[in-house]
């Protein structure tokens, strides 16, 4: 991981420091990045189809306004990455059951016993009852191991070593802890050896004995792009819902496994970082991609950038939609806050760009921005849908309810009453606001957006 943190980083400060974005610079930076993927273990076939959708997006979009050629070859960087990872979401990990019946599986030595007392303290730090099972009757210290970790982190461990039948260990396990009361029942199975065969007969005899509500494979991220393999493989043995890739810390080919697990189309629910019980985290591919690329700046950059096509969306609705609302207004201002300081909002809109306004005045917009949208969340559903029903009454319990006084919510109706009227000029909206306030204001700025 470590090699191919640093072979991203490296591409990020090329993209940063080059003077200006061509295609000699695009080209430059994809063979960098085939170059990392290639060494972290990623598949060539993978690496090609991710250099060529970076490529076609820096080819064929237009960067929103206000942002540059060089700041969309970082999102495309970015957000084809996490495509290639399995998307934005986040799997979900809360049981839909109690109780929850886990069954790990896997190769021998690919870490189920530690990854299994990693989850149960995952699991009972956010307030479930967890139990343990060891039906590992093979490897010698198999129970033992279990039962160390199991006090280590708090959790009870159901264990047998008088028996040699694993079906009849993880059953009985099973019944003992729903007596107790358990939320989630974690059942550690043993790994692959000579006797493979059989072992994969015992899992399906296991699986149809306690019917888990989830079978999650644990697999070694150090073992490279072949963890794909072992992947598809137990895929067809066993109908596997989740995977645990486990020892993503230190391993160089750690991100070709992650790579190979998701290019099968199995959902990775965890990640073991560490060799401790508490190195787990739930796999999130942005968070990994930030991570990957070793700059957290290009997650707010990213959000700006949508922050501002979402504005733009919003106002090409709003041209087309009869009747304008404070609903509506209150979007808008939702839609401005995320893009950022306001002169950089103000930078983004065609003809805002010239108008000469301070750092004062940028202050009091800021804080006219602020006190607006408290405004609006004070009012009920109907005043917003319906503002011709805001009276001096209605004015009074608003501005008590949002800490502003009633001057501040008259001045917001009027700043809707422009956004009203400007809101379906299409493309002349922009000049026309920016002659409205270079005309109307000469202290402080009123943001009639």
């Amino acid at each position: 991981m470590k090699q191919l943190i640093e072979g991203f980083t490296s591409v990020i400060k090329k993209i940063l420091s080059a003077t200006y974005v061509d295609e000699e610079l695009v080209k430059s930076v994809l063979r960098d990045i085939q170059r990392a993927l290639l060494r972290a273990d990623v598949s060539a076939e993978l690496v090609l189809k991710l250099c060529r959708a970076i490529e076609r997006r820096v080819k064929e979009e237009e960067p929103p306004p206000g942002f540059s050629k060089r700041e969309l070859l970082l999102r495309a960087i970015y957000e084809e990455l996490i495509k290639v990872l399995g998307g934005e979401r986040k799997p979900n990990v809360l049981p839909s059951k109690r109780p929850y019946v886990i069954l790990l599986v896997g190769l021998e030595g690919s870490g189920k016993t530690t990854s299994a007392a990693k989850l149960a303290l995952f699991y009972k730090r956010r307030g479930f009852r967890v139990g343990l099972i060891s039906t590992d009757v093979y490897r010698p210290g198999a129970m033992d191991q279990l039962k160390q970790l199991g006090d280590k982190v708090g959790v009870p461990v159901f264990i047998d070593k008088s028996s040699r039948d694993s079906v009849d260990i993880a059953r009985r396990g099973i019944e003992y802890f729903k007596e107790e009361g358990v939320d989630i029942i974690i059942v550690d199975t043993a790994g692959r050896h000579r006797k493979e065969e059989y072992l994969i007969a015992e899992l399906r005899e296991i699986y149809r004995e306690i019917k888990p509500d989830e079978v999650m494979l644990v697999l070694d991220a150090s073992i490279g792009k072949q963890a794909g393999a072992q992947a598809r493989a137990f895929k067809e043995a066993a109908a596997i819902d989740s995977i645990f890739l486990a020892k993503l810390d230190g391993s160089a080919r750690g991100g070709g496994a992650l790579m190979a697990v998701v290019e099968t189309g199995a959902k990775i629910k965890f990640v073991g970082l560490g060799e401790d019980v508490e190195d787990i985290e739930v796999f999130d591919p942005p968070r990994f991609v930030s991570r990957l690329l070793g700059m957290g700046d290009i997650v707010g950059l990213i959000e700006r950038m949508k922050a501002v096509e979402e504005h733009m969306k919003l106002m090409e609705e709003i041209s087309k939609t009869k009747k304008v609302t404070l609903l509506t207004f209150m979007k808008q201002l939702e839609a401005i806050m995320k893009m950022g300081p306001l002169r950089k909002v103000l930078e983004l809109i065609p003809g805002f760009s010239l108008l000469p306004l301070g750092e004062e005045q940028m202050k009091i917009g800021e804080e006219k921005l602020r006190k607006w949208y408290a405004i609006l969340k004070s009012m009920t559903l109907e005043e917003l849908l319906n503002p011709e029903i805001i009276n001096a009454s209605r004015m009074r319990r608003i501005a008590r309810g949002s800490g502003t006084t009633v001057r501040d919510v008259k001045e917001l109706l009027q700043a809707y009453e422009i956004f009203k009227k400007v809101s379906k000029l299409g493309r002349r909206r922009e000049k026309l606001l920016a002659k409205y306030f270079t005309k109307h204001f000469e202290t402080g700025l009123d943001l009639g957006l």
